[in-house]
C-alpha cells in the first residue's frame, strides 16, 4: 500500500470515528433501560435510542450545558445523569420550577390540584405516614439538601408541600412504589439533563432463559416509539 494510500485510508477511519463520537455526544446514542422504576412504560431489558439534542448543547465528559433552548416539559419522559453517581437514568419530568408538589396517599397534587396520571403504576397497597416535618420551610429546606435520600416509605406516599427552585425540575418513576427519585434525592438540575428516549430497538425479558430465545424477546416491543403520555 502506498504512502499516499495508506494516509488516505488512515483518513477515512479517522473521519469515521470523529463522525460516531460527534453523533453519540451531540445527536443520538444507545440507553439500556436497568431498572422497574418505569414499569409499565418502559421495562428492564428494553433497549432505546435517544435524542440527545433536546435541551441543549453538553460538553462532553463534563456535566455541564454550554447552550440551552428547551426545557422539559410536565409529562415528558427524559434521560438524565444521575446526581449521586456517575450513570444516567430515565424517569418523568412531573413539575416544572415553580411548581408545587404534594403527594397525599399516593396521589400526585400540582399546585393544589389532583393530577390524573395515567401512566402511574402502584404495586405495593401499603401507604406509609409522612415525616413529622410540621414547618414547611423546614421540610423544603431538607429536601433541597437531600435528606430524605434514607426516609423511605416517609416520602413515597405522602411527600411535600415542597416548591420547585428555578433551573430544576422534578422526577418520579412510572412504578411509584420502586423508584428512587426526586422525593427522595431533591429536584434536578437542567444540566443534567441528557436527552429523550426515542425508539425501543431491541427488547428482551431478564427472567426468561436464553435457551427460550424466541419467547425472551419482546417482539411486539421492538420498533416502539417512545411517548411520553
Amino acid at each position: 500500500m502506498g504512502i499516499k494510500k495508506r494516509r488516505g485510508w488512515i483518513y477515512d477511519v479517522l473521519s469515521i470515528v470523529i463522525a460516531v463520537l460527534v453523533i453519540r455526544a451531540y445527536v443520538a446514542s444507545a440507553y439500556k433501560i436497568p431498572t422497574g422504576s418505569m414499569e409499565n412504560t418502559l421495562l428492564i431489558g428494553d433497549f432505546l435510542f435517544a435524542t440527545k439534542f433536546n435541551y441543549g448543547l453538553q460538553v462532553p465528559f463534563v456535566n455541564k450545558m454550554l447552550f440551552k433552548w428547551n426545557s422539559p416539559k410536565r409529562g415528558e419522559i427524559v434521560i438524565f445523569r444521575f446526581p449521586l453517581e456517575r450513570k444516567d437514568f430515565v424517569k418523568r419530568c412531573i413539575a416544572i420550577p415553580g411548581d408545587t408538589v404534594e403527594i397525599r396517599n399516593k396521589m400526585l397534587y400540582l399546585n393544589g390540584r389532583p393530577v390524573d396520571e395515567p401512566y402511574a403504576n402502584h404495586t405495593d397497597n401499603r401507604v406509609f405516614k409522612s415525616l413529622d416535618i410540621q414547618d414547611r420551610e423546614i421540610y423544603q429546606s431538607y429536601w433541597l439538601e437531600g435528606k430524605f435520600n434514607k426516609a423511605g416509605g416517609y416520602v413515597r406516599d405522602n411527600f411535600g408541600p415542597v416548591v420547585v427552585p428555578e433551573g430544576h425540575i422534578f422526577l418520579m418513576g412510572d412504578n411509584r412504589d420502586n423508584s428512587f427519585d426526586s422525593r427522595f434525592w431533591g429536584p434536578l438540575n437542567f444540566e443534567n439533563l441528557r436527552g429523550k428516549p426515542f425508539i425501543i430497538y431491541w427488547s428482551w425479558g431478564k427472567e426468561t432463559p436464553i435457551y427460550k430465545l424466541i419467547s425472551k424477546i419482546r417482539w411486539d416491543r421492538i420498533g416502539t416509539i417512545v411517548t411520553d403520555i
